[in-house]
């Protein structure tokens, strides 16, 4: 009897233990998620109401794609840094600092845009900035830590996501909140979805987050950035990002100015194309491990080869439940790169350097995030919006060609 006691006792702690991992490692998912879901509706929401911003303001659509444009521009700069900060550091106590560096980000921003000081509110953006690649970073190096060998991709998927949930949370609720509050307080609306999310990402966290080993030497960073596939899969990025923030910055002004729909309608159109990421974002891996055997070359080809038709014809219609059918379907195939680069840039250099790689990933692709928005600015500014929608589906074109070159990882 006390031997069969003490087996069910012993049956009780193996099962219980994985099962408390399982939930902890899930609401560090989640938590991390939030966060980054509130950062992304900060990032996006300018655009949701950039006529409203321009008219206040007095700037032109070139000054307004500053707005959006500079988060990114931030972010490029302070990826690598911040991966090598993090490598030597806490990611959990970096999360923490990041969400009340966005708090004074966004009290900053909307008492700027109340004085209708555009230059300051600049400043608060990429102050901003700082704030998203932080969590962005340390949010995938702390999510593939937690989760196990079996449900890491899916994981990480998931933390993806947050990003074109965070978009469409911006684009479609934007105009509602300035119409309600005034068009500066878009600064503050989504920093309180960052602080639920650190509540629930704290205790989840804990032990978790802490540097292990010894950072990369100099030499390891320096063969990440010499090695040709990183480029490759940067490039990638940096197209991909380019096409997904050219739509979500101008879709909406091209909405309003050409089709004559109301900036809340509009915004609610556009919100698709981001949202629809949470499918793709979390499929992409998915389909490559299962479908395609582990391949990530065929997802990245076949997401350029939907996209680029589709961004060149969006113009060409009028009809709003065909417009419909195409945010949805570009903003699918987009996506499918952006959910699958990070998985694919860790897998082709040495996993030591892997956290670097995705630094390097982070900064190459919001880079092309970055220009998007103020080079789509010039040329409506210069050329009208046929002209880039068709410059926007050239980029599309440019990444069939790269990605049919790109390379398997066990190929590099």
């Amino acid at each position: 009897m006390t031997i069969q006691t003490s087996t069910t006792n012993s049956d009780d702690v193996s099962i219980d233990e994985p099962q408390q991992k399982s939930q902890s490692t899930w609401g560090l998912v989640v938590g991390a998620s939030l966060i980054s879901t509130g950062l992304a509706a900060y990032e996006i929401v300018p655009a949701s109401v950039t006529p409203i911003i321009r008219d206040s303001l007095h700037i032109g659509p070139t000054i307004a794609g500053f707005l959006v444009g500079i988060m990114f521009g931030t972010a490029v700069i302070a990826s690598l840094p911040a991966g090598a900060v993090l490598d030597r550091t806490d990611s959990r106590t970096a999360m923490a600092f990041a969400v009340l560096t966005l708090f004074v980000a966004g009290t900053w921003g909307w008492i700027a845009g109340r004085r209708g000081d555009y230059r300051s509110v600049i400043a608060s953006r990429a102050l901003g900035g700082v704030a998203y690649v932080v969590v962005w970073n340390a949010g995938i190096d702390i999510v593939s830590r937690a989760a196990n060998s079996e449900n890491r991709a899916t994981a990480v998927g998931i933390f993806t996501a947050s990003g074109p949930i965070g978009f469409a949370l911006g684009q479609g609720t934007g105009p509602l909140i300035a119409e309600r509050f005034g068009w500066p307080a878009i600064f503050l609306a989504f920093t309180g979805l960052t602080l639920v999310g650190l509540i629930v990402f704290w205790p989840a966290s804990r032990g978790l987050g802490s540097s292990r080993g010894e950072a990369p030497s100099i030499q390891e960073f320096g063969a990440v950035l010499r090695n040709r596939s990183v480029w490759s899969v940067g490039l990638l990025g940096f197209l991909g990002y380019s096409l997904y923030l050219f739509v979500n910055s101008w879709g909406s002004s091209y909405l309003t100015a050409e089709l004559g729909l109301s900036l809340a309608v509009s915004g609610l159109l556009v919100a698709l194309f981001p949202a629809i990421g949470v499918v793709s974002r979390i499929s992409s891996g998915l389909i490559s491990d299962r479908i395609f055997g582990g391949q990530r070359q065929p997802i990245v080809l076949g997401s350029f080869g939907v996209a680029a038709p589709l961004v060149l014809a969006f113009t060409r219609f009028r009809s709003l439940p065909l417009l419909v059918a195409l945010l949805l379907l570009t903003g699918f195939a987009v996506q499918l790169t952006l959910g699958l680069s990070f998985t694919y840039v860790r897998e082709v250099v040495d996993p030591r350097v892997a956290a670097t790689a995705v630094a390097f990933q982070t900064s190459i692709g919001l880079a092309g995030a970055f220009l998007a928005p103020i080079a789509g600015g010039v040329v409506v500014d210069v050329a009208g919006f046929d002209t880039a929608f068709i410059l926007a589906g050239i980029l599309a074109l440019c990444g069939i060609v790269v990605a049919w070159r790109a390379p398997e990882p066990a190929q590099s």
